[in-house]
């Protein structure tokens, strides 16, 4: 089985934890969009991590994976999510960004060639953590100016 994902991840944590640790509280203020804010999508980042990552937890447990398909159902949990991520300090989005991604990566990295490959042939990017990575921290560089 190829395990490049795992290369790739620890790659994309590392360039995440480098860029993060640059960003200051007034940059994490700063809009990404409409509705969010810097701190708002490393919030979302870490969420989504934590997430899978009990996800994954549980595929490995159970042996049975499913994938939701439904891309408005994500869209109705960060809208639901918004007002929690707005009150997430600096300081804890640039930390649990990180310990998120950590978990994550530690978490892909133990699963069982069985899990990961019924997973890569459903959501590849639930493994693959630097396609939702690259996704955000570029559209964030965009809104500071900082493109990569």
């Amino acid at each position: 089985m190829n395990v490049s994902y795992n290369g790739d991840n620890d790659t994309s944590r590392a360039w995440v934890k480098d860029f993060v640790a640059g960003l200051s509280d007034e940059d994490m203020a700063h809009p990404v969009g409409e509705h969010w804010t810097i701190a708002v999508g490393l919030a979302h980042l870490a969420f989504w991590d934590r997430q899978w990552c009990a996800k994954l937890e549980e595929w490995q447990r159970t042996g049975v994976v499913l994938v939701p398909t439904l891309r408005q159902e994500y869209n109705r949990i960060n809208d639901g999510m918004l007002p929690w991520w707005r009150e997430i300090s600096p300081a804890q989005a640039r930390h649990e960004v990180i310990a998120a991604m950590e978990a994550m990566d530690a978490t892909i990295a133990g699963l069982s060639p069985f899990v990961v490959d019924g997973i890569l042939a459903k959501r590849p990017r639930t493994i693959q953590r630097t396609v939702h990575r690259h996704e955000h921290i570029g559209e964030i560089q965009r809104a500071l100016g900082r493109e990569a």
